[in-house]
């Protein structure tokens, strides 16, 4: 991703200004140098129409006009013209300048189209590449410029991410389509066979069957809650009962949820986060997120490996990371770990993959708290995902 704050900060402001500045300093000096080759070349005329020796007198003078003032004019009146040597700007100078100035306008003309046209053209890009997006071509990327102004480079690199979201948007949507009508009709046709079994009498009419029922609503129930969750934190709508607690109660207190798991899966746990260390934030949402990575751990874990959890503390956020030595991700696949109903490919399964929506509802209740969360592969083997929430600021 292009980074702005590797280039050259140039104002709009400034970059047009110092284009037209130096247009109009160009042009002026551009006619005070002519207005002086003028002079030069006239005065140099004049002096070579002389005498040598009057010359020679004539320039010793004018270097030393106080050793006789009367043959400086004299001479002065015989060779220039009176109205040269008059206080003022003779007609033809005034006919000079105008001359100069007509002559200068075409090239300040052409020399402004020329400056203008690489912003002219970089915005173009950009209105050519918007009407593609609304088009609904959502690849579209603008090259970005470090010749650019600031705020050029700014709207290129926002240009791009947008449409980056727009694209993983509609491939979620197009992806997840399928995905969706499978994963809610999975659970209702069970549900909807086991109630029509029992209609039929295939079923005996007890509560066994009733809780089997319970089960499939209750998996379409939460998969309706996690969708309903992801639509609202899309909205901007995610509700937050922000509190401050002690981060290292919460993971302990997950942690203790999933022991059971754990130790069935002869799994041990490292645990460092500091005591003094407290959080400002929705503590019911932070532990589903803590509850998530759990799970994802264990659904990929090794049996015997380890879960490592750390958190630290920086000028202006909190960083909490859980690290493991299971597969890990593959390379191509980390840019979707946190899309909506990704699975692994190896893991594709409902038993071990789940809905494929919890490392995005994860991420949903990061940005929902100005955060954000990443994952990337372990040195030396496994996976690790950071969780980071900025300090809370009145």
């Amino acid at each position: 991703m292009f980074d702005i704050s590797k280039t050259r900060q140039k104002p709009l402001w400034r970059w047009v200004g110092m284009r037209m500045s130096l247009l109009a300093i160009g042009a002026v000096v551009a006619i005070a140098i002519g207005m002086w080759l003028h002079f030069m070349i006239s005065d140099w005329a004049t002096l070579h129409r002389m005498p040598l020796d009057v010359r020679l007198e004539f320039e010793n003078l004018r270097a030393h006009p106080h050793l006789n003032e009367a043959r400086l004019w004299e001479l002065s009146a015989q060779y220039y013209n009176v109205e040269d040597i008059l206080p003022g700007i003779a007609n033809k100078d005034w006919f000079l300048l105008a001359s100069l100035v007509v002559g200068a306008i075409p090239i300040i003309i052409v020399c402004g189209f020329m400056f203008s046209r690489p912003l002219s053209s970089q915005f173009s890009a950009v209105a050519k590449a918007a009407r593609q997006v609304a088009q609904g071509d959502f690849i579209t990327r603008l090259p970005p410029s470090g010749k650019a102004p600031q705020e050029l480079q700014r709207l290129v690199s926002d240009f791009n991410s947008m449409t980056t979201q727009l694209e993983r948007y509609e491939r979620e949507v197009r992806e997840s389509s399928a995905v969706i009508a499978h994963e809610l009709r999975t659970p209702l046709n069970a549900a909807m066979g086991r109630v029509q079994g029992m209609i039929d009498e295939v079923f005996p009419h007890d509560i066994n069957q009733l809780e089997m029922v319970k089960r499939q609503l209750g998996q379409l129930n939460k998969l309706v809650d996690d969708l309903h969750l992801l639509s609202l934190a899309r909205a901007g709508q995610l509700a937050l009962d922000k509190t401050e607690f002690p981060l290292h109660k919460l993971v302990f207190e997950r942690l203790a949820w999933f022991s059971t798991s754990l130790k069935n899966a002869s799994i041990a746990h490292v645990v460092e986060v500091p005591t003094h260390l407290n959080i400002q934030a929705d503590r019911d949402r932070m532990g589903q997120v803590v509850n998530i990575l759990i799970d994802n751990f264990l659904r990929y874990a090794v049996p015997g490996g380890e879960l490592h959890i750390s958190a630290t503390a920086s000028e202006n956020k909190i960083v909490l990371v859980c690290a493991d030595r299971g597969p890990g991700f593959e390379q191509k696949d980390l840019d979707r770990v946190f899309d909506r109903f990704w699975r692994a490919e190896h893991s594709r399964a409902r038993h071990s993959g789940g809905s494929g929506l919890g490392l995005s509802i994860a991420r949903a209740i990061c940005l929902a708290h100005g955060g954000n969360i990443t994952a990337d592969n372990r040195s030396g083997g496994g996976a690790i995902i950071c969780v980071e929430i900025p300090f809370a600021h009145d």
